[in-house]
């Protein structure tokens, strides 16, 4: 049985697992789920992640959630092309990255495209956006550093840190675009992308993997 992959448009969770899939060019159908529509809460969805969230995948008998868990699975199964590294070394460098990328770009970061997409506009979310661009903007430096010195986060190769990474940076980047529409706020300014040459010309070459177009927001293209 082909692989089923539930995501929601935007959703940088999910695109990292249509990104993976994509990169592993493996067959899949694609379940494009509306939150507006209450899919999210369904019987049918909560029977596959009962947590009402997404990515969730199945694949077979088998169901999975947590995009993470869903990339390692992938690889599992389906080693190569290599996401994970190939030896102790690597895979260890590149479970490090996630790590990271889970303690500090998404705790301190999230809660800037949560906010302005789903806040009211009024001192509170801009206090809460200066408050994390601060938490945030040593850890893209960090990254913008990183990518001065290799074309990606754990070397030579694409891996599963750049993959869950990307759609973070995007999301934040495209916050700061609705943000602009509410009034705008200057410290998102600290975090644009023009600031980080190095992740920029990185983005560049996500962007240029084999089916990333598959993988983009559609409801971004219409905005």
């Amino acid at each position: 049985m082909a692989i089923t992959v539930y995501w929601i448009s935007g959703s940088p969770f999910a695109w990292r697992v249509l990104l993976a899939l994509e990169f592993k060019r493996l067959a899949y159908d694609s379940r494009l789920l509306s939150v507006q529509k209450g899919d999210l809460a369904s019987p049918d969805y909560l029977s596959i992640n009962p947590r009402g969230k997404v990515p969730a995948l199945t694949d077979g008998d088998y169901t999975l959630y947590e995009s993470v868990a869903i990339m390692s699975y992938l690889e599992r199964k389906h080693p190569e092309p290599a996401l994970f590294g190939r030896t102790p070394q690597e895979h260890g460098l590149v479970m490090r990255w996630l790590s990271e990328i889970a303690a500090y770009i998404e705790t301190e970061g999230i809660a800037i495209p949560r906010t302005i997409f789903f806040a009211d506009w009024n001192d509170a979310a801009r206090e809460t956006i200066a408050r994390q661009v601060d938490r945030l903007l040593p850890e893209l430096q960090r990254i913008e550093g990183q990518l001065a010195r290799g074309a990606w986060l754990c070397g030579a190769q694409c891996t599963a840190a750049d993959i869950a990474l990307y759609p973070l940076l995007q999301i934040f980047w495209r916050a700061s675009l609705v943000a602009e529409r509410k009034g705008g706020h200057p410290a998102l300014a600290r975090i644009a992308a023009g600031n980080f040459p190095s992740i920029a010309n990185w983005c560049k070459a996500v962007e240029s993997l084999p089916g990333y177009e598959r993988s983009y927001p559609p409801h971004w293209r219409e905005q």
